[in-house]
Formats: C-alpha cells, sequence, structure tokens
C-alpha cells in the first residue's frame, strides 16, 4: 500500500508522514522530494525552476514507488505536495494504474494556521526568538508565497481525501489517516515534551539550504 500525503508546504506532510512510520512496523518513508532536489542540482542556477516540471521527476518517482511498493513487504509512505491536476494524474494517479493500493490524502489548514506552522519550522522558529514573533519568513518565502495557491488548489474534490488539521495534533493526524486507510498503529506514548523534541528533530532533518 503507498500513503501518499498531500497538503501545502508546511501542511505537516513530513511530521506525520514520519509519525506513522514510527508507529507502523515495516513501513518506509519515500521522499518524492529527494528526487527532485537532486535533479536541480543538475542543472545550472539560471535554468533551476519547479522540479515538478521535469518530466524525469514525474517519471522517476513512478519509477522508484513502483519499485519500491513491487519489493517492499510494508508500507510506502510519500509526502509531497502536487497541485497540479496534470502532474497528479501523472505521479499518483499512475501508480494506481500500475495496479498498486494507493491511498491518497491531503492535510489542509486555514491560512494562518500554516503560517504559524511555517514559522515554528526550521530557522523560522530561531528567527522568532531573535527578531520577535511578528518578523518575515525570510526562509520560508517561496512556501509562502505558494500557500494561496495551494490551498486554493487542494480543497478541489480530485485531491480528496481532504483532512482539516487545524485543531488536531500530528499523532492524531496519523491516527485518522490510518484509520481511514485501514491500518492499526501501535499506541502514541509520546509525553508533550518528548513529542515536541521529536517533531523539531525532524523539521531540523528536513531544513532546505536551496
Amino acid at each position: 500500500m503507498l500513503l501518499w500525503i498531500n497538503g501545502p508546504f508546511g501542511g505537516g506532510k513530513t511530521q506525520t508522514a514520519h509519525e506513522i512510520q514510527r508507529r507502523l512496523p515495516g513501513s518506509v518513508i519515500c521522499d518524492p522530494e529527494h528526487a527532485g532536489f537532486g535533479l536541480r542540482r543538475m542543472l545550472p542556477p539560471e535554468l533551476r525552476g519547479d522540479f515538478q516540471d521535469l518530466v524525469s521527476w514525474r517519471q522517476g518517482v513512478v519509477e522508484v514507488l513502483d519499485l519500491a511498493l513491487a519489493k517492499h513487504e510494508g508500507v510506502v509512505i510519500a509526502p509531497m505536495t502536487v497541485t497540479d491536476p496534470r502532474y497528479f494524474a501523472e505521479t499518483v494517479g499512475r501508480l494506481g494504474e500500475l495496479g498498486h493500493d494507493v491511498r491518497h490524502f491531503t492535510l489542509l489548514a486555514q491560512r494562518e494556521t500554516v503560517l504559524g506552522r511555517l514559522r515554528e519550522r526550521g530557522f523560522g522558529r530561531l528567527l522568532r526568538y531573535v527578531a520577535g514573533k511578528d518578523a518575515p519568513l525570510r526562509g520560508e518565502s517561496w512556501a509562502v508565497g505558494q500557500l494561496d495557491h495551494c490551498l486554493e488548489r487542494l480543497r478541489e474534490p480530485e485531491f480528496a481525501e481532504h483532512l482539516w488539521t487545524d485543531h488536531t495534533t500530528v499523532a492524531k493526524t496519523a491516527d485518522r489517516i490510518a484509520v481511514l486507510a485501514g491500518l492499526t498503529l501501535t499506541p502514541n506514548r509520546d509525553g508533550a515534551v518528548r513529542g515536541r523534541l521529536r517533531r523539531a528533530w525532524t523539521s531540523a532533518r528536513h531544513i532546505r539550504f536551496d
């Protein structure tokens, strides 16, 4: 089974994916973003745009996930924002056409909720303490610039199943996905402090510099 977790940048995809992986024995995360950044780094700076526009990325994601799903016995989790219906069909849709059990979920939240999460993410947290809570999100400017487009597009029916996350935790969002996918997660035994530390570590590991 493939769990594709969609949503706006800063919407909680990566945190939710890691929470599911932590509590679902045998599951693995195969992040399509890794392939995208690798392809992007191969190009001269002046040619670096959105890597999803590259046919090689879309085809490569399908090839790699097809292999993982065919050879790995556990659940495969792919946290990745895709808002273009054509690209969605060429990736998520194509994997379904190849016969895989694909479960797609879109995490949604109100704009202010996502902005708050972006402010807490990576260097945004440091910036908040140094420059004040209303400091501009310089390190997340691209994500902020894409936010309104993402929220508008991802509300469309073709990007269901929609899960609103404004008033829920990462652990509870993972639980909801598991129930909808017919999976059983191990109990969440993290306390509040341990959970915050775990999420902070996950965020730190995914800071991008390009």
